[in-house]
C-alpha cells in the first residue's frame, strides 16, 4: 500500500479525463457482478431507493430505473451526467442545489433518476435522504487512500437500517501501479466497515485484461462484498 499512501487526485484531473474522454473505467454493459447479486440488495423488495457514489454515466442506472427503483447518484462532472441522460435518450430538468452551494441536480422526467453533480464529500442524508441499496463500483477504488475513512463514515450516514451495500473492489501489486483505480485489499474492507457493518464476499473474479497491461500489472482480481449496517 505504501506506494500509493500519498497519491492524490484532485476534483480538477477527474473533470479533466471526462473533457478528454478518458473514461476507461465506464462500461458499455451491465456489470455482470451486480447482474448476478441484484437479488442480494432487492432482497424482494419492490421500488427501494438505490445511491450510485461517483456514479459517472454508468449503464446499471437506467437498469435499475428499468425495474422500478429510484435511483440517485453523485458525480463532480456535468460532462458525464449530461452524457448519461443522452446516451438513453431521456429527458431531464436541471436545478440548483439548496443545502450545497454550486451543485445541481438533474432529474429524469419520470423522477426515477436524480444525479447530483457535486463533490461527493459534499453530499448527505440531508440532501436526498437514506438509502435501501448502494451500488459501489468504481467509487472506493477512486477515492484518494487519504480519504477513505471520510468515505466510509459517509457512506454509513447514507445507509438506512436495512440498507444492502454491494462493494466492487480491485486486487493487483500496488506497487507496480499507482493508481487510480486503487488497490484495496481485504484488511482495508474490514477495518473501514467492520465496526458498524456485517461483510460478506459474495463473488471474486480474474478480472485481468490486455488494457490492464498497460498499468504494468500482471494480475487484477475483482472482488464484490455485501455489507449490512450491524447498528440499528
Amino acid at each position: 500500500m505504501s506506494a500509493q499512501a500519498d497519491r492524490v487526485m484532485d476534483l480538477a484531473e477527474w473533470e479533466g479525463r471526462w473533457q478528454e474522454g478518458r473514461i476507461g473505467f465506464h462500461q458499455l454493459h451491465v456489470h455482470k457482478m451486480l447482474e448476478s447479486s441484484i437479488d442480494k440488495i432487492l432482497c424482494g423488495r419492490k421500488g427501494i431507493r438505490v445511491f450510485f457514489p461517483l456514479c459517472g454515466k454508468a449503464v446499471d442506472m437506467k437498469w435499475l430505473a428499468d425495474m422500478g427503483h429510484s435511483v440517485v447518484g453523485v458525480e463532480i462532472s456535468e460532462k458525464g451526467i449530461k452524457e448519461f441522460f443522452e446516451d438513453h435518450d431521456l429527458s431531464y430538468s436541471e436545478e440548483l442545489v439548496p443545502d450545497v452551494p454550486g451543485a445541481k441536480v438533474f432529474k429524469s422526467s419520470d423522477g426515477k433518476i436524480s444525479l447530483y453533480q457535486c463533490d461527493l464529500f459534499k453530499f448527505s442524508s440531508a440532501v436526498a435522504g437514506k438509502f435501501d441499496g448502494i451500488w459501489d463500483r468504481g467509487a472506493l477504488v477512486a477515492i484518494n487512500p487519504c480519504d477513505r475513512e471520510r468515505y466510509a463514515a459517509l457512506i454509513f450516514s447514507l445507509m438506512d437500517k436495512d440498507c444492502r451495500y454491494l462493494l466492487d473492489t480491485l486486487q493487483y501489486n500496488p506497487e507496480l501501479y499507482k493508481g487510480p483505480p486503487f488497490f484495496v485489499p481485504d484488511e482495508d474492507v474490514k477495518t473501514l466497515y467492520g465496526r458498524t457493518c456485517d461483510i460478506q464476499l459474495l463473488d471474486s473474479a480474474d478480472a485481468f485484461a490486455d488494457k490492464h497491461r498497460a498499468w504494468g500489472v500482471d494480475y487484477l482480481i475483482e472482488k464484490v462484498y455485501l455489507l449490512t449496517p450491524n447498528v440499528k
